[in-house]
C-alpha cells in the first residue's frame, strides 16, 4: 500500500532546501536544485519507506556542502523578492541543531529568518513547522520574526494558530520575549489590516485571562496610530466588562470610542442598554432608543429584550410589559426571551395573574412558550401551594410537545410533600420514572 506523502519528511526537506539556498557566496547550482526538485516531486507518490531512503541519501548529499556563516550576499536574499517588511540588521544568533548528518552549527539572524517567512507566505504549514523547529533548536525569536510569522497566519486566516501564538506571548514575561507588546504593534502597523486582525484576537486573549486593563490598552493602540478599532472587538470587550461587573468602565470606553469616530451597530447599542439597565439608569436607556432612531439603526430583538429584562430585574415588570407592547406596536422584533423576562419578573414579584395573562398574550401573538416559561410559572404556583394550577400548567406544557425536566418535577414533588401528600408524590414519582423521564436529580 502506498503511504501518503509524509508531512514529517516534507518539513525536514524544507530545512534542507533552506540550507541549499543559503549556501554562502554562490547561488544554488543547477545540479543542486535539480537534485532537490527531483527528490521533492518524486516523494509525493512513493511509499514512505522509499521516502526515508531518499531522505537519508539526500542528507548525505547535504553533508558535502560546507556550512559556513551566512552573510548579506546569501543566495536566499538574491532569490527572494524585495523584502516586504524590512528589519534592521543585528548580531547573528547562533543556533545549535543536531541531526543524523552529524552535529553542526547553523548561523541565523533575524533578518534571514524574516526573509524565510516571507518566502513561505504561500505555504502556512511549512511556515508553522519552520517557526517551531527554530524554537526547538534554541533560536530566540524576536519582535521581527514573530511579526513575520504572524503575517503568514493572518494571510491565511489561521485564527486558532494565531490565538495560540498570542496566548504564548501574553503568558510570557517581557524579559523572556525580549520585547514588549507595544513593539509588536509598531512592527505590524505597516499593514493596518494585519494590525486590526491581531488586535481583535489579542483583546479576546486578554479578556479570557482577566487582563482587562491590557485589553483596553490594546484597543486604544489602534486609535493612537490613527485607526478606528473594529466594532466587534469593541462589542466583545464592553460586554465582557459588564459581565464581570465593570459597568462604569464599559460605559467610559463607549463614550471614548464614540468621540474617536466609532459607529455603533445594533449590538453595540444593546450592550450599552445592558450597562445602563444594570445601573438602573432607565431614562438614559430610553434616550439610547431615540438615538438609534435618529442615526437610522433599527433596534433588533437583542436590544428590545435587554431593555425589557433590565426593567423586570429591577422589579418593574409592569413597565417591562408595557415596553414590550410598545415595541410590538412599533413593529420592532420581539422574541421569546422578551416574554420570558416579563413572565419571570411577574413570578418573582408573585404577580401570578399578570404572568398568566402574558402567557395567553404571547400565544395569541403566535409566539410559542418554552420550557423556561412553563417552569417559572409552575415553580411560582408551587411556592404558593397552588398545586392544581401547577399540575394544570404541567399538563398543558406536555400536551404542547414540551418535555418536562427534573427541575420542574422537583418543584411539584416538593409542593406535594409540604402539603402532606407524600404517598401521592411517591406515586407520581413512579409514574414519571416508568414513562422514561430522567429523575436522578429530583430532590
Amino acid at each position: 500500500m502506498v503511504t501518503p506523502y509524509s508531512y514529517v519528511a516534507r518539513t525536514q526537506l524544507l530545512g534542507f532546501k533552506l540550507l541549499l539556498l543559503h549556501k554562502p557566496q554562490t547561488s544554488p547550482t543547477t545540479e543542486n536544485l535539480a537534485f532537490f526538485n527531483g527528490f521533492f516531486s518524486a516523494s509525493r507518490s512513493v511509499p514512505y519507506t522509499e521516502i526515508l531512503s531518499r531522505l537519508i541519501s539526500f542528507r548525505k548529499y547535504i553533508t558535502r556542502i560546507q556550512l559556513t556563516r551566512f552573510n548579506s550576499s546569501s543566495a536566499l536574499a538574491q532569490l527572494s523578492p524585495a523584502a516586504q517588511y524590512p528589519v534592521s540588521e543585528e548580531q547573528t544568533v547562533y543556533t545549535y541543531r543536531k541531526d543524523c548528518a552529524g552535529d553542526r552549527f547553523i548561523d541565523l539572524n533575524a533578518s534571514r529568518v524574516v526573509e524565510s517567512f516571507n518566502n513561505l507566505k504561500n505555504d502556512p504549514n511549512l511556515a508553522c513547522s519552520f517557526f517551531t523547529q527554530l524554537k526547538e533548536s534554541g533560536f530566540q525569536h524576536n519582535v521581527d520574526t514573530y511579526a513575520a510569522f504572524i503575517r503568514v497566519l493572518c494571510r491565511w486566516r489561521l485564527d486558532r494558530k494565531l490565538q495560540s501564538l498570542l496566548s504564548e506571548i501574553v503568558g510570557s514575561k517581557e524579559s523572556d520575549l525580549g520585547f514588549d507588546i507595544t513593539a509588536l504593534f509598531e512592527v505590524l502597523s505597516v499593514n493596518s489590516g494585519v494590525l486590526i486582525w491581531v488586535l481583535d484576537m489579542l483583546v479576546k486573549e486578554y479578556v479570557s485571562v482577566g487582563m482587562f486593563d491590557d485589553a483596553i490598552d490594546a484597543l486604544f493602540q489602534l486609535q493612537r496610530r490613527g485607526f478606528v478599532p473594529h466594532i466587534m472587538s469593541c462589542n466583545f470587550l464592553m460586554n465582557s466588562l459588564i459581565e464581570h461587573g465593570k459597568v462604569d468602565m464599559a460605559l467610559a470606553i463607549y463614550e471614548h470610542l464614540k468621540v474617536s469616530g466609532l459607529n455603533p451597530n445594533d449590538y453595540t447599542y444593546g450592550i450599552l442598554l445592558k450597562a445602563l439597565c444594570r445601573k438602573g439608569n432607565f431614562e438614559e436607556a430610553r434616550d439610547v432608543f431615540r438615538e438609534m432612531v435618529e442615526v437610522g439603526v433599527h433596534p433588533n430583538a437583542f436590544t428590545c429584550s435587554t431593555y425589557i429584562e433590565g426593567l423586570c430585574s429591577h422589579k418593574r415588570s409592569d413597565s417591562g410589559y408595557e415596553a414590550l407592547r410598545a415595541f410590538r406596536a412599533a413593529k420592532w422584533p420581539i422574541d421569546t426571551f422578551a416574554y420570558t423576562a416579563v413572565i419571570r419578573g411577574f413570578c418573582s414579584e408573585m404577580k401570578l395573574k399578570e404572568a398568566v395573562e402574558v402567557l395567553f398574550d404571547m400565544v395569541n401573538e403566535g409566539v410559542a412558550p418554552d420550557v423556561y416559561i412553563y417552569g417559572a410559572l409552575i415553580h411560582a404556583y408551587c411556592k404558593t401551594r397552588n398545586l392544581l394550577q401547577a399540575l394544570a400548567l404541567h399538563k398543558d406544557m406536555v400536551s404542547n410537545g414540551i418535555k418536562t425536566n427534573c427541575v420542574i418535577l422537583s418543584s411539584i414533588f416538593q409542593c406535594m410533600c409540604e402539603m402532606g401528600m407524600v404517598s401521592e408524590a411517591v406515586d407520581q414519582f413512579k409514574e414519571f420514572r416508568d414513562s422514561g423521564i430522567f429523575l436522578d436529580e429530583v430532590l
